[in-house]
């Protein structure tokens, strides 16, 4: 899996994770929500440089232009409810792009620190020979991409498969890049060192489907 870390170089990606992760800004849900969005259209922006492009002639009213245009054709999933904020970022560039959605979450063992990830939901098109950008905000111990990517198998072979992520563990990073293809690539803004015992990213930023909508309750 090739891995493309935006925040190693300064930009104003580091701006918009600085806000995310501070716990008083954090209590400003619409702002929350905003700033993933905005990672989202960087993530999109920049994976947009690994897509492939055809020319096609467009017409002006003075004239033609020979202009590249997207080649092949794109499928956004987004894993529930998490992903909503940071599909809309993905959604606002790649504009003409059919949406997929999937539902994922832990389930943990008695209350325990062990949990499996449980897929319930899934309303997606064919995926065969299409892009998929496969988006998570959160990429902690990297079962839910892989659980998601095994239930997303009978919709077809993907012609790319593109992770999208705003913070990740290096623990779930090397877990997901064992479980996916070598020519796979994760698009993530920052990289945290850790997971704690319940395999929560330190220092991470919290819960990202409860800071956008609200504390839900536990399966």
């Amino acid at each position: 899996m090739k891995i493309h870390h935006l925040a190693a170089k300064p930009s104003i990606l580091q701006h918009f994770l600085a806000e995310i992760r501070d716990e008083n800004i954090q209590k400003d849900r619409m702002r929350f929500r905003r700033n993933i969005e905005r990672i989202g259209e960087i993530l999109a922006y920049e994976l947009s440089h690994a897509l492939a492009y055809t020319n096609v002639n467009i017409q002006t009213p003075l004239g033609t232009k020979k202009s590249p245009v997207l080649k092949d054709d794109i499928v956004i999933c987004s894993v529930l409810r998490a992903g909503l904020p940071l599909h809309q970022g993905i959604l606002n560039y790649f504009d003409k792009a059919p949406s997929a959605f999937i539902s994922a979450y832990r389930k943990h063992k008695d209350g325990g620190e062990v949990f499996n990830i449980e897929v319930e939901y899934l309303a997606s098109p064919s995926l065969e020979g299409k892009i998929l950008l496969l988006a998570d905000p959160m990429l902690a111990t990297g079962k839910s991409f892989v659980s998601v990517l095994e239930a997303l198998k009978p919709l077809g072979i993907p012609k790319e498969i593109h992770l999208v992520s705003v913070i990740g563990a290096k623990e779930g990073i090397e877990y997901t890049s064992k479980n996916l293809p070598k020519d796979a690539h994760l698009w993530i803004a920052d990289i945290d060192e850790t997971l704690n015992n319940y395999g929560y990213i330190i220092p991470g930023l919290g819960d990202a489907g409860d800071l956008a909508f609200g504390e839900k309750l536990q399966h």
